[in-house]
This record gives structure tokens, sequence and C-alpha cells, in this order.
């Protein structure tokens, strides 16, 4: 397959794949039995009628991939969410194309904003890394309260509040434009740790995610262990 595929600033043009996007994130959220917020087509196209979102085409014109830029605490910090890779374009590195162009496109538009995510994909976790995003403390992001609404949707909410939005599931990553290790350290520090981390995210896939739910002791092992790469 061709794998020429073009990642750039979404705009008008592109809304008529909006829809599609938008199914396909949620399909994906219901298949690794994680949640994302979610959101309507009207809503990706407003984003790309900003100029706050990327899109990967390939060569035939189909889209392959997506993302948004979404604003908390009056531009102090910034999410790149909603990361989607159309299933017959998965397995050619264009989630890492996708993130860095991203990336790229926040520091541009917010240089001075805090650029954080939350993950429950250990690939994801290599890529922001590769960016020079490091593993926090869910203290230290956001607390606009419209950006933890958004958690609603995610079938892991009740574990979220149970923990009093100290901690869940997903990994939180940031990176901090005023106080950051340059890439090839938040590489190599995520090198070390990957299998690590590896095994902590296995051991979520293995089904125990609902043991996790219904023992609060067991979640407080499993989200220490996490915290402690968060440093």
């Amino acid at each position: 397959m061709d794998q020429n595929f073009q990642v750039v600033v979404a705009n008008s043009l592109h809304f008529g794949f909006a829809e599609a996007i938008c199914e396909e994130m949620a399909e994906s959220a219901k298949a690794r039995g994680t949640g994302i917020a979610k959101r309507s087509h009207e809503y990706l196209e407003l984003k790309m009628q900003e100029g706050k979102a990327v899109i990967a085409l390939a060569p035939d014109g189909r889209w392959a991939g997506f993302c948004y830029i979404e604003c908390w605490g009056h531009g102090e910090y910034v999410a790149n969410s909603g990361l989607i890779v159309a299933p017959e374009f998965r397995k050619f590195g264009l989630a890492k194309l996708i993130k860095n162009k991203i990336f790229e496109l926040s520091r541009t538009k917010y240089p001075n904003a805090k650029i954080f995510g939350l993950t429950t994909g250990l690939a994801v976790m290599k890529i922001n890394s590769d960016l020079g995003y490091e593993p926090v403390t869910y203290s230290e992001l956001t607390q606009d309260e419209a950006f933890w609404q958004g958690c609603k949707s995610c079938v892991n909410y009740d574990i979220l509040m149970s923990k009093g939005r100290k901690n869940c599931l997903c990994t939180a990553m940031l990176y901090d434009p005023k106080d950051h290790y340059e890439p090839e350290e938040t590489s190599a520090k995520f090198k070390e740790k990957e299998k690590s981390y590896a095994r902590l995210l296995h051991f979520k896939q293995l089904g125990l995610i609902k043991a996790l739910r219904k023992n609060h002791l067991l979640l407080t092992v499993y989200t220490f262990c996490l915290s402690l790469f968060a440093h």
C-alpha cells in the first residue's frame, strides 16, 4: 500500500469526513473498553473551521486519521484530543505523524500553554515521550470543570470519581513549555520503564477492569503503581 499520507491542518473542505470520524471514535472506544468525551460531527466541524484540528488523508483522498485541540483554564492548558486512525491505515506509523503535527500546531497557537493528554495506550505514551511529555499525577492537570465533565461519557467515570479525580485507569502526560526535559531525555526515560508500563497496561487489558471497578483496594494498588512512574 502507498504510505504517502498527507497530514494537514483541517478546514471547511474536510467537513464531509466529520461524521465518519465521530463514528470511528465511538467504535474504537467501545473496542478498547474505555471511553473518550463524545463529540458530535458539528463539534469536529467547528474545530476544523477554527483551524484547531489535523487530518490525515490517504493518497486516494479517504480520511486516514484525525486529532483536534481543546483549550482549558483560559488557555493555560491545551489538550490534543480525539486521536484516531482509521482501521485500514493502522500499523503505518500514522498516529505519530498526526501527533507530531497537532503538537506543532498547539505550540504555534498556544506557545505558553501546558499540553497534556490522558491515555491507556502504550504506543501513545511512547509517542508523547518522544515529543517531550512526561507522566504526571492528575493534580498537575487542568482543574477546569468543563474538562472533567467530558469524562462522564467514559465507562470508567465511576472509578475517576471514587478516587476524587486524583487518579484513574488512564495515564496523565504533560508538556510544560516553561519547565521540561528535552525530548531525547523523556524518550530515554520512557524506554527505561517501558516494560513496567506494559505490564501494568496488560494487567488492565486482561479483563481485570471489572475487578478494579468493584475492588477499590485493588484499584488503589494499581493506580499507586502508575503514580510511581509519574516522576
